[in-house]
């Protein structure tokens, strides 16, 4: 007589097991931006519920390049480093040669064998993965954080050519995405832009999403004004536009503006505060580590943002997990996070009229007032948890229907 399994003893269905799942990225760790941030966090989540994940990254310089284990996020995960250059017009960006892109993705294909592909741009790496994983048979789902204007800014081309540029880009991924699975983008705004912007239906909006329980939310009242913002200091973040604003506040406020980020625009911005007058009140951070970050978010009393290019922004969604209330441009998917009145304002794009008197707002508000704000923020950035984001692209993956 046979003794029945025991649950350890039952192999798991073959849908269960874990994935071999190779994600393809044009920029990930050590760069630093919003696209390579959820590219980090969605492979570290993976690898922690058990799936094999490699990544296919440009190098950090040409000489670094080849296949090595790496640990992101606190995870161990297989980096399938491809060659790669600096580009001249960005502080740190490094791109693998366009005309590289479908060879690599052949090598790093036939080496992995994955189960799905998940490629994070339609520019170089992904494009390759795209067009060589259809040949395969394997299935790619793709997300877009891309919009023309975190393009345009490092083209160094004119506005003419920039025009044809952005246009055959778009054309392009419009090729690359009709062969995927499934396509994704953070937020609603996010799809519907894409979907007027080239012949496409159905993109997914699926959160970035952030580990709320990483923050500190302080609720208590602050002992100074600061306001806060956290990014790359790039000419579509409009930090000029809050720099701006900070010089018309009232003296009394006393108000200060941490800015955390590196970027080109750093020198001109710095430039731009001492013209200001608003110098002594501003500190340049630079790269912070994430606890130095956890802590200026915890210290704050506003956070700022003036971009007019989010798809999403994980630091707006890492400012309301720190229980801050928020003020940001009304443009593309901030208001998808800032509901006006209720966790903060929102203000005209590029008005810095506008944004000193919603900054005032938030800086005399009654302390039940602020307060209501905060909870405001911790409330609405609750359905940003990235273990709903993970148990998603684990459906689509699988390929069955998506969680509610």
């Amino acid at each position: 007589m046979t003794t029945p399994a025991t649950p350890a003893d039952t192999p798991a269905p073959a849908a269960d097991r874990p994935l071999r799942i190779l994600i393809g990225a044009d920029t990930f760790s050590p760069h630093v931006n919003g696209a390579a941030r959820f590219a980090e966090r969605l492979a570290a989540g993976l690898v922690a519920r058990g799936h094999d994940v490699h990544v296919s990254a440009p190098s950090v310089g040409h000489g670094n390049a080849g296949t090595a284990t790496e640990v992101i996020e606190g995870e161990k995960m297989v980096m399938h480093r491809l060659p790669a250059y600096r580009f001249l017009p960005h502080d740190w960006l490094t791109f693998v040669l366009p005309w590289r892109g479908k060879h690599y993705a052949r090598v790093v294909l036939d080496e992995v064998k994955p189960d799905v592909v998940h490629i994070q741009s339609h520019i170089i790496i992904g494009r390759g993965l795209a067009r060589e994983a259809r040949k395969r048979g394997i299935p790619v789902v793709a997300t877009n954080h891309v919009m023309a204007e975190n393009i345009l800014d490092f083209t160094t081309l004119p506005d003419f050519l920039d025009r044809i540029f952005v246009k055959l880009a778009w054309a392009d991924a419009e090729r690359t995405f009709k062969m995927t699975r499934a396509v994704t983008t953070p937020t609603r705004k996010a799809a519907d832009f894409l979907e007027s912007t080239i012949d496409i239906s159905g993109v997914i909006p699926i959160s970035c999403g952030i580990d709320r329980s990483n923050y500190s939310p302080d609720l208590t009242p602050r002992d100074a004004n600061r306001i806060l913002f956290v990014g790359r200091l790039t000419t579509e973040k409009h930090i000029d536009v809050v720099l701006k604003a900070l010089s018309q506040l009232d003296p009394a406020l006393d108000a200060s503006f941490d800015i955390v980020g590196g970027g080109d625009q750093r020198a001109k911005l710095e430039a731009l505060a001492q013209q200001l007058g608003v110098a002594s009140r501003v500190t340049f951070h630079g790269h912070a580590s994430e606890e130095d970050l956890r802590a200026l978010y915890s210290r704050a009393s506003v956070f700022a943002i003036a971009s007019i290019a989010e798809l999403q922004s994980i630091a707006t969604m890492e400012a309301m997990a720190s229980g801050l209330p928020i003020v940001a441009a009304n443009a593309v998917a901030l208001p998808h996070l800032v509901h006006d009145g209720e966790n903060g304002y929102l203000f005209e794009p590029g008005d810095a009229d506008e944004l000193a008197a919603r900054l005032t707002d938030v800086l005399t508000a009654a302390p039940e007032e602020r307060t209501r704000m905060q909870q405001a923020s911790l409330d609405a950035v609750a359905v940003h948890d990235i273990t709903r984001t993970l148990d998603t692209f684990e459906a689509l993956y699988r390929g069955r229907p998506l969680p509610e």
